[in-house]
């Protein structure tokens, strides 16, 4: 093959958080440009943002050595035109060295390189917002939902009721806000924490809202079936749907007014709950911390009057409710997007949730022993829906939420909580290892693509604007021996890797992800430590 294949040779251009450098990587899969690139030149051309690669190339099986010349284009930034540019040749990559102004993430670049066609980077670098889509989506007349893989309907009426669900840790803060014993309130978190698991059921024409999922109720979806599982319990990889369905278990339960105070319960901002003071002023009137020498009871005594009061005041539930309420009392019904171990419990399985036309995956619910779903409720992966057509559409809210960008932002979220950078992603249903991940840079940003153009002048003129991502190390363990499964097992011990649970089907799609993006990167940049190197857009 020619050196001056306009389909050759790849750029990838790469920059750090407040580091002031923007580096090139330009390679090919043939080309070793430390013994086959003679004269190795670097011009940068300012007035069309291009960067002329020329050199003269040495092949084996050629009489005369070819002279080939690349045109680069350089992506938006602040660079030094006036500093030295700097340029080695490798073994498998050529490597150049801008000199920045300012670096890539300063708001001052922002502004000045915005634009009417920088749409991508302004899409790119969206924080997603809970609290964002739930006025957005509260503030129209109805919301139909759709299949993102082919348009499907999945919704029998417009939803006009969304609900922000508390963090997984709700409970933990509650206690934090009240106390936990009978002398500093506990009987106000207790009882807080039960009307909470009450308040937060699954109802029909009502839509819960976390960070990564939206939970509809089985009769507001078309065509859904949720299987009843009989004698031992298995895992039902993709549920059927049928037209009988939407007809099969209706069961009314609290449904929400828009004046119910249910609805203005704690308000999640930053993992933090503000309480809601009504709420709060109601249950102090309780003579629950006022009783005389309340420490003195027994514990019986102090149980007793707890249950009398929850039992005075709730709210009345069926059968399959209060098992709903009893494993949200648990946690298990957290974000089982990328769920952790203290929030899933041992009597529930997930059941994933398939578009009744294309099957493509929707999302989950969980199953209890002998029932068809625990709370009649679905958990619909934002990533996977549309709430407008066409999908993507600039109407549709969800369009810029992605598995790979869910799973980052998540994923970064944990390790700065749990303070670890090592992660497992395990399957959800098997708890088998799938994945190792470490985050080596969670503020990185590139772009890349092919030098096009005429053959002995390759050129390509489009504008670029560099993505934010995350870089990573990872492994797919997914076809682990037993023997690496040990070491794996080990390697979390000693690290004290967190451990989070997925539905095996997104962790396979992460993984094909995972191992494209090496592509962007010449192969001796692409491993260490015996790990894959690669990113992911955030």
């Amino acid at each position: 093959m020619s050196p001056t294949n306009p389909r050759k040779w790849r750029f990838t251009w790469e920059a750090q958080s407040h580091s002031p450098t923007l580096r090139l990587f330009l390679f090919d899969s043939h080309t070793n440009p430390s013994l086959q690139c003679q004269n190795l030149k670097i011009t940068q051309i300012v007035s069309k943002s291009q960067l002329l690669v020329t050199w003269t190339h040495h092949q084996d099986d050629a009489v005369l050595p070819q002279q080939v010349s690349l045109r680069v284009p350089i992506p938006r930034a602040l660079v030094d035109s006036e500093s030295p540019i700097s340029v080695n040749s490798l073994s498998d990559h050529i490597e150049v060295k801008l000199a920045l102004l300012l670096p890539v993430d300063h708001p001052m670049v922002s502004v000045l390189g915005s634009s009417d066609d920088s749409e991508f980077v302004a899409d790119s670098s969206v924080t997603f917002s809970m609290d964002s889509d739930f006025k957005s989506l509260s503030s129209m007349d109805g919301v139909h939902f759709y299949c993102r893989s082919c348009s499907k309907k999945l919704t029998t009426i417009p939803i006009r009721h969304f609900v922000e669900l508390p963090s997984v840790n709700w409970r933990e803060v509650a206690d934090n806000w009240f106390g936990n014993c009978c002398c500093s309130f506990g009987g106000v978190s207790e009882k807080l924490v039960s009307r909470f698991a009450n308040s937060y059921t699954c109802a029909e024409g009502i839509c819960l809202l976390t960070s990564t999922t939206i939970t509809l109720h089985k009769n507001d979806l078309l065509e859904c079936e949720f299987p009843v599982q009989s004698g031992t319990r298995k895992y039902l990889r993709k549920p059927h749907f049928s037209d009988a369905a939407i007809n099969s278990g209706n069961h009314h339960h609290s449904v929400l007014r828009d004046d119910d105070e249910s609805e203005r319960l704690p308000e999640e901002t930053n993992g933090n709950a503000t309480i809601c003071a009504s709420l709060v002023s109601d249950l102090l009137l309780e003579n629950v911390a006022s009783v005389p020498k309340c420490c003195v009871h027994t514990t019986d005594d102090v149980q007793n009057q707890f249950e009398e009061l929850y039992l005075r005041d709730a709210y009345e539930t069926s059968p399959m409710v209060q098992r709903a309420t009893k494993s949200f009392l648990n946690g298990f019904l957290g974000n089982i997007f990328m769920a952790r171990s203290s929030n899933l419990s041992r009597n529930i399985e997930w059941i994933e949730c398939v578009c009744p036309r294309c099957s493509f995956l929707l999302g989950a619910h969980p199953c209890g022993s002998g029932d068809a779903s625990v709370d009649g409720g679905a958990r619909l992966f934002k990533c996977c829906v549309s709430t407008s057509l066409p999908v993507g559409g600039s109407c549709d809210l969800f369009r810029k939420y992605t598995l790979e960008k869910m799973f980052t932002t998540q994923l970064l979220e944990s390790a700065k909580d749990e303070l670890s950078f090592r992660t497992v992603v395990r399957d959800l249903i098997t708890k088998s290892p799938m994945l190792q991940i470490v985050i080596l840079n969670s503020n990185s940003w590139c772009c890349t693509g092919y030098c096009l153009g005429t053959e002995g002048s390759i050129e390509s003129t489009s504008k670029l604007d560099l993505y934010p991502v995350t870089k990573v190390l990872f492994s797919d363990c997914s076809g682990n021996t037993e023997c690496q499964l040990r070491v794996l097992e080990d390697w979390v011990a000693k690290t004290l890797a967190d451990e989070v649970f997925m539905l095996s089907g997104q962790i396979e799609e992460l993984i094909e992800s995972l191992t494209s993006a090496k592509d962007i990167l010449p192969p001796s940049c692409t491993s260490l430590d015996g790990l894959s190197l690669s990113s992911m857009q955030r």
